[in-house]
């Protein structure tokens, strides 16, 4: 079984290069796509530097670019990162035993490069949501077997919220796993707008995409 790793990247070079660095020398990297919303000649030389596999998206957004990496692929199981993450070391050989288990995908136990503890809260209802109702956010890094997620047709391009869609999808056409490896996700956005604040409209904004309200794009 292969498990392909997909990465869209939009204006964040930076981020890259850490993500990159941090898996260097690594099997991820042989097996990894980082897909571009944009032409971005610096971000394509850094993933050819590593040794990366990286193609261009006809348009910028999560939800197309990373379409457009499963397109490009040919895993049995795709895995979908962000590239300010941090996955676990041993995070292909735990989706290989989950897929093996009769899962048809999932996503990993996040964690918040942050000591806040609010933080660390939210990561504990997002282990209980997980767990519960199978619903995953993007930066759990989400996984999939291949004919399932093309089954599903793919990532909703057209909604406001495609990892809250997608999970959701994913969780009626079989059984998904929150894996108990833990995934490092950046917290820069909360430091940006304030833990709280930024963590309150989080909450809503998902109450709002599960009650049905708002889920398309305007």
């Amino acid at each position: 079984m292969r498990v392909d790793v997909i990465v869209p990247v939009f204006r964040d070079s930076a981020a890259l290069e850490r993500f990159l660095e941090a898996l260097s020398g690594g099997e991820m990297l042989r097996r990894m796509w980082v897909v571009f919303g944009e032409p971005d000649p610096g971000g394509e030389a850094l993933a050819e530097s590593y040794g990366v596999s990286w193609t261009r998206a006809k348009c910028a957004g999560r939800a197309s670019q990373m379409n457009h990496g499963a397109a490009s692929a040919e895993g049995d199981v795709l895995l979908f990162l962000h590239a300010d993450s941090q996955p676990p070391p041993d995070a292909l050989e735990a989706i290989e035993k989950a897929i093996h288990s009769g899962a048809v995908g999932g996503a990993f136990t996040r964690r918040f490069d942050s000591t806040s503890r609010f933080l660390q809260l939210t990561c504990w209802l997002a282990d209980w949501r997980g767990r519960l109702l199978g619903i995953f956010l993007g930066d759990q890094g989400l996984f999939v077997h291949r004919e399932v997620f093309h089954a599903l047709g793919g990532f909703d391009e057209e909604v406001r919220y495609e990892d809250l869609d997608f999970s959701q999808r994913l969780r009626r056409s079989g059984r998904t796993i929150l894996l108990p490896q833990v995934l490092r996700s950046s917290a820069r956005r909360f430091q940006r707008s304030g833990v709280v604040r930024q963590s309150l409209s989080d909450f809503w904004a998902v109450f709002l995409f599960l009650v049905g309200d708002g889920k398309r794009k305007k």
